[in-house]
């Protein structure tokens, strides 16, 4: 019995230690990523006014797409728009490098993309996922409507071969 216990607390001792070292790590690997948002988001003058209206499109393509949640055409198409905005951000990220000093007081379209994959598809991406979502979903009631319906059609038929 005793060596029962002292297999446990042996077993419990390198639990404990695995957790700690674990949680240390996921602590010490949040930093950096941290660090690294900050300092993106501090390099960016957000009072451009390219800027503005970039956030602002984005602002009211989400009103757009949670207001024409129950269009599901609409949406769909709202949906392929995105995604398209999404396909064609290198090409614009190209041309938007290439004309900065037109339209911002400094470059931010880097080659590697970051900035407008962040500024840019993200947003885009996160809209397309939401109307996939509410499309799902419409999906789902469809399918109970039309189970609903077929019940009700079976009873009809039921209750019509009994009379």
């Amino acid at each position: 019995m005793e060596e029962l216990r002292s297999a446990m607390e042996e077993h419990m001792g390198l639990m404990a230690d695995l957790v700690q070292k674990l949680s240390s790590e996921l602590r010490s690997g949040m930093r950096p990523a941290y660090d690294n948002f900050i300092g993106f988001f501090h390099a960016i003058d957000w009072k451009e006014p390219w800027l503005i209206s970039l956030l602002t499109f984005h602002v009211v393509l989400l009103i757009i797409t949670i207001f024409s949640r129950k269009n599901t055409n609409f949406q769909m198409c709202l949906f392929l728009l995105t995604l398209l905005g999404v396909y064609f951000a290198e090409s614009l990220n190209r041309l938007l490098g290439d004309n900065w000093k037109k339209f911002a007081t400094q470059n931010y379209f880097d080659p590697s993309g970051l900035f407008l994959s962040v500024l840019w598809s993200g947003p885009l991406l996160t809209i397309a996922i939401l109307i996939l979502i509410n499309t799902l979903f419409c999906m789902c009631y469809l399918i109970v409507r039309w189970k609903k319906a077929e019940l009700r059609h079976r009873a009809r038929l039921s209750r019509n071969k009994q009379d």
